[in-house]
């Protein structure tokens, strides 16, 4: 499962892809939420490394949380 998200994310177009300390920043707020099972967001049913990689998404449970550090 690992490769197929690495690979997904790696073909995410350059413009739609959260730069890396973004990206951590989501996965480590992904990592404390008591919604997250095995990589997987339970409110929306995505892979978090998946949705935490595309600069555009937000998260399920608090929409706010993301769109802040996109600005």
């Amino acid at each position: 499962m690992y490769e197929l998200v690495r690979e997904y994310i790696d073909s995410l177009p350059e413009e739609q892809r959260a730069d890396e300390p973004l990206y951590q920043s989501r996965l480590a707020q992904c990592k404390d939420c008591t919604e997250l099972r095995n990589g997987t967001c339970v409110l929306c049913g995505c892979y978090v490394e998946m949705r935490a990689a595309k600069k555009r998404m937000n998260c399920p449970m608090v929409p706010a949380r993301w769109k802040a550090e996109q600005l």
